[in-house]
């Protein structure tokens, strides 16, 4: 069954509902698995005995798989559609949870957290690849900042909610259901979302590759790549792993408080995409286009990070409620390629970001563990302020160089004004 794009509010109403929501769940166990790390890491340090430059690695590992499958699942998008791909990543997601709850020592945890990755590599691109199958092209901004707010919502469960079911079930516990529960969403997405047919006949692969060059080459493309890149890879290094030891260990929060202020963290996140997405919107309608909104997004995104490097009120959830709001609104590139590329280059030209994104977070974040484990730890065992100061104002440097480039005058139109 195909349906076309929706032009009645009722036929917008049940696209919602049959496609955007399946693909929305199955993003939602992606950003879940990428932030558990950070409410689990006291548990896995104690019961395993990991490092700091171990627990950096296996939440790395992640990124590590979810970048190697980038290129693959473009091509993948574009010639066998969202729905096939996605119900079928999703089951190796669920596998890797599997794994990850039996595991008993680093390596099977690193296997499984590969899976992983690997299984949830997908979760925003499918969504996006979704979008501009079954939505009106003036929608995308909104229904991607939509998409990302159901990601957001995923972190948000791996906080409060994660923090309280282990004294239930334990982080065991906690993998386990996750694998049965992102199982039965892949079976929604295969069996409830209809089937699009592709705008055009398929591409052979040798031609999808060779479009790639295409979209490497483009320096439309490079203007955004690393201003999205670092941003990006400090937003999550931060907040799916580091924030949660810091919180600890610099401001001295308790287990429970730490997970409320993660909550409040990923929910202005949530609050962030959706924001982003009418912003852009309704600003791009009175002449202000992406760039503007982007760079004033990553200018009080550095700010907050600032705020945190120089402990300005350690206690105050404020800073993390500012990071979560403006961290990731440089993905609002996603909508940008999308529209400047052509339709059919959709998938790969969005892979294509995700595989720089996704390298710059494992390399960002396990360089942050290896930071931190270089520096001695302080008189309650635990890590020292002085190695989180100088792994954020790493990651902050960078940012700052990325943006310069980003500002550079010269640089080709952007496609929204």
């Amino acid at each position: 069954m195909s349906v076309a794009k929706p032009s009645s509010r009722a036929g917008l109403v049940r696209t919602v509902l049959v496609v955007f929501m399946p693909f929305a769940a199955g993003f939602f166990f992606s950003d879940l698995y990428r932030q558990i790390n950070a409410v689990i890491a006291p548990n896995l340090i104690e019961e395993i005995g990991l490092s700091a430059a171990g627990l950096g690695l296996l939440t790395s590992v992640f990124f590590l798989s979810f970048t190697a499958n980038q290129l693959p699942l473009g091509v993948m998008l574009d010639r066998f559609g969202p729905r096939r791909v996605q119900a079928a990543q999703l089951l190796i997601a669920a596998a890797g949870a599997l794994v990850f709850s039996f595991g008993q020592s680093e390596a099977t945890l690193l296997i499984g957290r590969a899976l992983i990755g690997l299984g949830v590599s997908g979760g925003l691109m499918s969504s996006f690849k979704a979008i501009t199958l079954w939505f009106p092209r003036e929608r995308w901004p909104l229904m991607n900042g939509l998409v990302l707010a159901f990601g957001g919502m995923g972190a948000m469960a791996a906080t409060v909610p994660v923090e309280a079911l282990l004294d239930v079930v334990g982080w065991r516990g906690v993998f386990l259901g996750a694998a049965a529960l992102t199982a039965v969403t892949a079976g929604l997405i295969f069996f409830v979302v209809p089937e699009k047919p592709a705008p055009s006949a398929p591409l052979s692969f040798r031609r999808q590759i060779k479009d790639l060059r295409r979209i490497f080459g483009d320096r439309e493309f490079w203007r955004y790549t690393p201003v999205c890149v670092t941003a990006v890879a400090a937003a999550m290094s931060v907040q799916g792993l580091w924030a949660g030891p810091w919180m600890v260990d610099v401001a001295g929060l308790s287990q429970q408080t730490l997970a409320v202020y993660l909550l409040a963290n990923t929910g202005s996140m949530s609050l962030g995409f959706v924001v982003g997405g009418f912003a852009t919107g309704a600003l791009g309608r009175i002449g202000i286009g992406l760039p503007k909104v982007m760079g004033v997004s990553i200018v009080l995104f550095m700010a907050a990070q600032l705020l945190i490097i120089f402990e300005v009120a350690p206690g105050s959830v404020a800073p993390w409620i500012l990071f979560g709001l403006f961290g990731h609104m440089v993905l609002l590139t996603y909508a940008h390629l999308s529209r400047y590329f052509p339709i059919e280059f959709a998938g790969r030209a969005n892979t294509c970001l995700n595989l720089a994104v996704f390298a710059g977070v494992f390399v960002v974040q396990y360089g942050m563990g290896l930071i931190i484990n270089a520096y001695p730890l302080d008189s309650g065992g635990g890590y020292g302020a002085e190695g989180y100061r100088t792994a954020f104002i790493a990651a902050l440097g960078l940012e700052v160089l990325a943006f310069a480039w980003f500002l550079i005058p010269g640089r080709p139109r952007d496609a929204d004004g």
